[in-house]
């Protein structure tokens, strides 16, 4: 039999009385993993409660641990559609050709149909039983079919080929015919490291430079959505800075600050917010206990936010160079993932990344 809780969220104001909070309600016709909101009132004063149902007492202890996971959670799901902008590039299909006979995507590729055969020839890529819309003017406009194809319903996720990031981003963020969502795009990665105990979500680390605050908070807004598009309910965020103490002259700190507040005043909902921590509080916890902080993020974080693209970047590269991390990233702020690899990224991280926006509900 499934059972529901209500979990206290953070009170605007505390009630003279707290009634009982912990009630559990069966509910075996209701969907594993989903979560709703509930508002009570207490004497006019209302507060939030989150529902969570599970069928067991040790599966709410469920967690994402490796990226095959997604690949995993991929293939049971309809197979997507991927709508790949300036598709004539070998890297692309190559990783096209892997999601496919993974069952994860089926794309449609946006053009010059000519050198995308040219192009899949040399890698033994069957493009029989794939749809293929030609266009011979140029990158930007097969980026501009593409966003088209998305936004009439024709595929789930936006891939970028041989275009450059600015000519697809252009097509994206078109007032008329693009597909922006949210107030800002952000990268969002999530990393498998062999040195923590469950998938780590680096936020941003190369969309946006220096984000102001309003920025940050866009940013983690996004970074909570890619987490609970992929089964992580609550997510825990890190907001790292140099130090665990506020600085009126970091500005990272200052920020790190009001961003836990407003998660503490149900401004910022869906997730556990604390900071400023440095890296070492975020990840691990006997580094906490070790500087006394007591907090449920520390250590054991889902989230990292950064702030700025340098630190990000720096981190990024850090993990995937140094730490024998391995990583899939997507755009999130879009009304469909964005699949948005560098030139340097391998087949098995875009195949990675593919599986990452196909896994999401």
């Amino acid at each position: 039999m499934s059972s529901v809780f209500f979990l206290p969220d953070r009170l605007e104001k505390t009630p003279d009385i707290i009634p009982p909070i912990m009630q559990p309600i069966s509910s075996p016709d209701k969907p594993f993993d989903k979560v709703l909101q509930q508002k009570s009132y207490f004497g006019g004063l209302s507060s939030f409660f989150f529902v969570i149902l599970y069928r067991n007492p040790l599966t709410i202890l469920f967690m994402i641990h490796k990226l095959v996971e997604l690949t995993e959670k991929a293939q049971h799901k309809p197979r997507r559609k991927i709508a790949v902008a300036a598709a004539e590039d070998e890297p692309v299909l190559k990783s096209l050709k892997a999601a496919m006979q993974n069952g994860i995507a089926s794309p449609v590729l946006v053009g010059d149909k000519n050198e995308i055969k040219k192009v899949a020839d040399l890698i033994d890529f069957d493009l029989s039983n794939i749809e293929i819309i030609h266009n011979d003017k140029g990158a930007n406009e097969s980026a501009k079919i593409a966003v088209s194809v998305v936004k009439n319903g024709e595929a789930d996720i936006l891939m970028k080929g041989f275009v450059s990031t600015g000519g697809l981003l252009k097509a994206v963020l078109d007032k008329e015919n693009g597909l922006r969502k949210a107030e800002i795009l952000s990268h969002v990665a999530f990393f498998e490291s062999p040195y923590y105990h469950k998938l780590l979500c680096l936020t941003d680390a190369a969309m946006n430079i220096a984000p102001d605050f309003d920025t940050k908070v866009h940013i983690l807004n996004n970074a909570v959505e890619a987490c609970h598009k992929i089964g992580i309910t609550l997510p825990k965020v890190a907001v790292v800075a140099a130090l665990e103490t506020v600085n009126p002259k970091m500005e990272a700190t200052v920020h790190a600050a009001l961003l836990k507040e407003m998660n503490v005043n149900n401004q910022l909902q869906g997730c556990i917010v604390d900071g400023p921590f440095a890296i070492d509080i975020a990840v691990n916890k006997e580094a906490a206990a070790h500087k006394g902080i007591v907090s449920e993020v520390a250590g054991d974080c889902d989230i990292i936010l950064v702030p700025d693209i340098e630190a990000g970047n720096m981190l990024y590269k850090a993990l995937n160079f140094l730490g024998g991390a391995v990583c899939a990233a997507v755009i999130m702020g879009a009304s469909v993932p964005i699949v948005l690899t560098s030139r340097s990224d391998t087949e098995t991280s875009k195949v990675r990344s593919i599986a990452l926006a196909a896994a999401m509900d």
